[in-house]
């Protein structure tokens, strides 16, 4: 008889705080390391801190070669008790904070810094997806197929035969991200997008066009979690967490995917943290490719399977609009900074529900929904996450 799983506890005064980005760049010469050092260093002071009030690290990163989260300890001179190494990709963010927040909670670290970031030297990006994984290698490569392009047009593919989607829908969230992006001084995109240039940009892997991929890129991004009373003492304004999920390998039986491991949690999700759909104020997605966007919308249950169409077609997706999402643009917009990509909507949410956004802020802005994606083999994505936060002070 299976055993009934025992009730979540609750994020009680476990908070995040200090949000950073290392601008991103193109191109760079740097490694990893120092990359990930940078993202470090600013949240260290940023809160005020010193490196040794920094007793927990989480690290995600894909370019730092033979280098794990313990060699990047000796890089940095710390010894932290409690340590972490989250390979999650697109998910690595939430998940980085489920642990880190219940290691908080429990005692087992005071003050756990949360890193993610890579560089992107000319070979980087060929060198992460020749070596990324074993299953897709032996899946596509007989094929002459390599890389996330033609895996991804494998599920748009199949998406919009089954549930209609078009290349207009598609584009009018990339159209809504770029938008978003031109206030973000970090977005590495920044000319208006519109969708006639959006529907008449080349072929990449047929129904995927220029304007759906993600374009690599270094940089880092980073936060702090602790207990509520210190952030308090330091004088950091700081986010609640209501309530997180993660699902791998979620669907197997599915031919190909067509929903991810949200559409698993979701009740429990929004249950735990006694939210609806209806109240979230602005949604960060993991945006890799535009399908993903729609996927997330459905299973995180802003509308029915097979209704992310028509949910497009309803919403502007713009700051000041109806439905805000993904404020900062986007991988789409932004750029993707390898493993950062991860991040990147979490520390946007960060800074919306501190009201530190700058010119990307959504008005009144107090409950955020931030959700994960990442690990693509051949045709599904095995990682999923998300988190519901709350704004922490009135």
């Amino acid at each position: 008889m299976a055993l009934k799983p025992k009730a979540r506890m609750a994020y009680d005064d476990v908070v995040l705080t200090t949000p950073v980005t290392i601008p991103y760049q193109r191109h760079s010469e740097q490694t990893a390391h120092w990359w990930l050092g940078a993202g470090l260093g600013q949240a260290i002071r940023e809160a005020g801190l010193s490196k040794a009030d920094v007793d927990g690290v989480c690290v995600s990163s894909f370019t730092l070669g033979t280098d794990t989260a313990v060699g990047l300890m000796q890089h940095f001179q710390m010894s932290p008790r409690w340590l972490d190494h989250i390979p999650m990709g697109g998910a690595s963010g939430v998940v980085a904070l489920r642990r880190a927040a219940r290691a908080v909670q429990c005692g087992d670290a005071s003050i756990v810094a949360c890193i993610a970031g890579d560089t992107n030297q000319l070979e980087s990006f060929k060198n992460t997806v020749a070596g990324f994984s074993r299953f897709s290698q032996d899946a596509v490569y007989p094929y002459g197929a390599g890389g996330p392009n033609a895996s991804f047009a494998l599920l748009t593919d199949y998406y919009m035969r089954h549930f209609g989607a078009t290349r207009e829908d598609f584009g009018k969230l990339c159209v809504a991200q770029r938008d978003n992006a031109l206030r973000n001084p970090h977005a590495l995109m920044k000319k208006p997008l519109t969708l006639e240039q959006y529907l008449e940009a080349r072929v990449i892997a047929d129904p995927i066009h220029l304007f759906d991929c993600v374009m690599p890129c270094a940089g880092a991004e980073g936060f702090l979690v602790m207990r509520r009373e210190q952030a308090e003492e330091l004088g950091l304004p700081y986010v609640r967490i209501r309530s997180t999920i993660e699902r791998h390998n979620a669907f197997p039986q599915d031919p190909v995917q067509f929903r991810g491991g949200w559409a698993m949690d979701k009740d429990a999700f929004y249950e735990h943290a006694g939210l609806r759909p209806a109240d979230v104020d602005f949604l960060e997605t993991y945006d890799d490719y535009p399908v993903i966007n729609v996927l997330q919308f459905e299973d995180l249950g802003f509308c029915a399977k097979g209704q992310g169409p028509a949910f497009i077609r309803e919403h502007t997706f713009t700051i000041e609009g109806s439905f805000p999402f993904n404020t900062s643009g986007g991988q789409l917009s932004v750029g993707q900074a390898g493993a950062a990509g991860g991040y990147l909507g979490l520390v946007q949410a960060l800074r919306q529900l501190t009201g530190t956004a700058g010119d990307t802020q959504v008005r009144d802005a107090r409950i955020g929904l931030v959700s994960g994606f990442g690990m693509i083999n051949y045709d599904r994505g095995l990682c999923t996450a998300a988190a519901l936060l709350e704004r922490g002070q009135p």
